[in-house]
Order: structure tokens, then C-alpha cells, then sequence
């Protein structure tokens, strides 16, 4: 039977990590080791029954799904794209914020037929373009996104954005709104029954310092 007081929380590196510190110490909890610093990817904390994993942004939430960590931090952007079950996202936690947004070339009309998307959100891209009814061929990309549309890859792009100072460099311009993103509290739904107390109480703690 797993330890009902044992708790790990899965995090990503850089900004996200970050962020999340004054939320973990607002709960009691401070990592002993900063992974910017360091190359552990397994974290002890001054609490001896919480553990922090360091993983990959996009891992965060499969870690979570599968129980391999009992709670995490994951972009909305993350958790549109994988669409996974066994998630409760009970906060949010108001840290990373941005929009997603479709951008195209400015004043420039996307075509009236099938559309080429760039995007590393594919399934967000089919479910935006198939809720208007619109053809479109997505294309996957994992960075620079600016470019595909400047060199005739795309008609658009689909990604996020927080000034739109990158957009407006290349020539670009927001022309839909998809969503609010911001980093949301994970809980795998069978930890929260086994682990109830421990994980509702530290949820409670953390939800004070959200701003």
C-alpha cells in the first residue's frame, strides 16, 4: 500500500519552476537543490515525504495521468494539446501567462479553401479549424514558427503569444484569440482518493498565495 503522506509534485524547468517556488514555500515546502544549478531531475525538499520531479514541460502531465508523480504543473497549452483522463486541474495558478493566438501575415487574407497551419498544437489546431468548418492541412513544428508563414510553408501559425513583439518582427499579426493560457495545478485523480487529506490540504495552502 503506498505511503498516504508520501507526495510528488512534477515540474518543469526554467520559468515554470521559477514561478512555482513562492507557491511551494506559501504550502512549507522548499526544494533543497535548484535545477538550473544542478543536474538532478529528483529533488529532496526540507519536507522528507515530498519529493519534486524536474521533467519536461509536455511530460509533466503524463507523469501526473499515470500516477508516477501525484501532482504537477502544466501549462493550458500543454493540457489542450494531450487531452488526457485521470487529471483533476483544480487551480489555477495565475503564472505563465499568455494567449494562444493564430497569426498570419499582416494584411494579408487567409485563403478562402484549405488552410496550411504551422503549429506545434496540432490537435488544437484540428478541433479550432473543425469547430468552423474549415479544411486544413496542419503542419507540426517544434520552434521559430515566425518563419513558415514569411517563407510560404504556411498561410498561419497557431502558437503562443505574450507581447507580440515576435509576431510584429516578422511581419506578423494576431488574427484569432484561441485561449488563455496559464500554468495549472495537476492532481491524478486516484492519489487525490488515496491521499485525500494530504493533497486537498496542500492545495488549499497553495490556492492563498495565488494572486
Amino acid at each position: 500500500m503506498k505511503d498516504s503522506t508520501r507526495i510528488t509534485i512534477a515540474l518543469s524547468k526554467g520559468r515554470i519552476f521559477k514561478d512555482t517556488v513562492p507557491l511551494l514555500h506559501n504550502a512549507g515546502i522548499e526544494p533543497k537543490d535548484d535545477p538550473a544549478t544542478c543536474r538532478k531531475l529528483y529533488l529532496d525538499t526540507n519536507l522528507p515525504q515530498v519529493k519534486l520531479l524536474v521533467i519536461r514541460a509536455t511530460d509533466v502531465p503524463v507523469y501526473v495521468q499515470y500516477g508516477a508523480a501525484d501532482l504537477g504543473v502544466a501549462g493550458k497549452d500543454v493540457l489542450l494539446e494531450q487531452q488526457l483522463d485521470d487529471l483533476y486541474e483544480p487551480l489555477d495558478l495565475k503564472i505563465a501567462n499568455c494567449k494562444m493566438m493564430l497569426a498570419k501575415i499582416v494584411d494579408k487574407e487567409l485563403p478562402t479553401g484549405k488552410i496550411r497551419v504551422a503549429t506545434k498544437y496540432p490537435n488544437v489546431a484540428k478541433e479550432y479549424f473543425a469547430g468552423r468548418r474549415q479544411q486544413v492541412k496542419i503542419i507540426k513544428l517544434y520552434g521559430a514558427m515566425e518563419l513558415a508563414p514569411l517563407v510560404g510553408l504556411a498561410d498561419c501559425i497557431i502558437d503562443l503569444v505574450e507581447t507580440g513583439g515576435t509576431l510584429k518582427a516578422n511581419n506578423l499579426e494576431p488574427f484569432a484569440h484561441i485561449a488563455d493560457i496559464s500554468s495549472r495545478l495537476i492532481v491524478n485523480k486516484a492519489a487525490l482518493k488515496t491521499k485525500s487529506a494530504t493533497i486537498k490540504k496542500l492545495i488549499s495552502q497553495i490556492a492563498t498565495t495565488i494572486k
